[in-house]
């Protein structure tokens, strides 16, 4: 369903939610997760594309507005409490050292304009190749990377347009993303072998890391949303997500590959590394490598989030076993056959 206008009756309910950049992987999820809340979903995406290409989901409004057209943004959103910015440039360092302060910029003017609450999803770079093994709301951010330092900015930037009262803004920080289609490294790494009974892992395979489902993540952003008004003008959370080693995707990813006949019997997975020098090397030439080869520390690091004062906030976060989990985003992806059931737990 496409309308650029929605009526006054639709944007006088209780529960509007304008979502920047919805056509990509976090958008999406978000749009689907507000709308099944009951939320009346506006998604923004750029003009010009095919109307055709955008899927129809009850309750979202697909509006094909430029972000930075704040005037036209701000009349067809008239009524939205909460913006979601889910935009994102390439990810090179030039792209988004030349495009993420732009979209912040264009995020906050939006939010300001409608005196709502700007929700941003955050990551772990702000924390530096020396972070702590246990992340917190307060822990000291030492960011040691082009994207790390930016990211830091980024969210001072936005804490900082909520001093003159027009607006509320939420960091909510999670670990690497997967599920809800292609552009993780679920796809373009670990698993692109898999039907051909191989893996590649980026890390050592005992190293503990956090994930964050994307359907669970999406959820999360609507309960924190219905919180809004207990939070503070300017509030950071802390998702927790999946905290796994490598045992556990390969002990799934066994067991799919065996049902997919994969897997002839008695049989392991192959389990490839991934070459990081090799990375580096094709980095002078391709910038999206070097943006990848510069995160190789976030693999080495045992790290996870604490999500003590989100659960403080929403209750228990919304969380699919990781079994079911993996499951759905390989099926996401198109490489399952037969019916995969989704499964999700508050």
């Amino acid at each position: 369903m496409t309308a650029s206008n929605p009526t006054n009756a639709d944007t006088d309910l209780p529960g509007t939610v304008l979502i920047l950049g919805a056509r990509g992987r976090l958008g999406q999820a978000a749009a689907r997760a507000f709308a099944q809340a009951g939320w009346h979903v506006l998604a923004q995406v750029r003009p010009g594309g095919a109307r055709a290409a955008l899927p129809a989901i009850p309750g979202v409004w697909w509006m094909p507005v430029a972000v930075h057209d704040t005037a036209t943004l701000a009349a067809q959103a008239h009524g939205a409490q909460v913006v979601v910015h889910a935009l994102n440039p390439a990810y090179t360092h030039q792209a988004w050292r030349d495009e993420a302060p732009a979209l912040m910029e264009a995020a906050i003017a939006i939010a300001t304009q409608l005196r709502a609450t700007l929700m941003l999803p955050g990551n772990v770079y702000n924390f530096g190749e020396g972070m702590p093994s246990v992340l917190r709301e307060d822990t000291p951010q030492a960011a040691t990377g082009a994207m790390g330092r930016l990211r830091v900015q980024l969210e001072q930037r936005l804490e900082a347009a909520t001093q003159q009262g027009e607006m509320r803004a939420v960091v909510l920080r999670a670990g690497d993303f997967f599920g809800s289609g292609t552009g993780s490294w679920l796809d373009q790494a670990i698993a692109k072998d898999l039907p051909r009974g191989r893996i590649t892992w980026p890390g050592p395979l005992d190293v503990a890391t956090p994930w964050a489902y994307l359907p669970d993540l999406a959820r999360t952003f609507v309960r924190v949303a219905q919180a809004r008004e207990r939070l503070a003008a300017f509030e950071c959370l802390h998702f927790a997500g999946h905290h796994v080693t490598a045992q556990p995707w390969l002990q799934s990813f066994t067991a799919i590959a065996a049902e997919q006949g994969w897997l002839p019997p008695g049989r392991t997975l192959r389990v490839g590394r991934l070459p990081w020098p090799l990375l580096r090397v094709a980095g002078l030439v391709a910038p999206t490598f070097a943006a990848l080869a510069a995160m190789r520390y976030l693999w080495r690091t045992p790290h996870r989030l604490d999500n003590t004062r989100l659960r403080a906030v929403i209750g228990n976060e919304p969380h699919t076993p990781f079994n079911w989990a993996l499951r759905q985003a390989l099926a996401d992806l198109g490489l399952l056959t037969g019916a995969t059931p989704r499964v999700a737990l508050a």
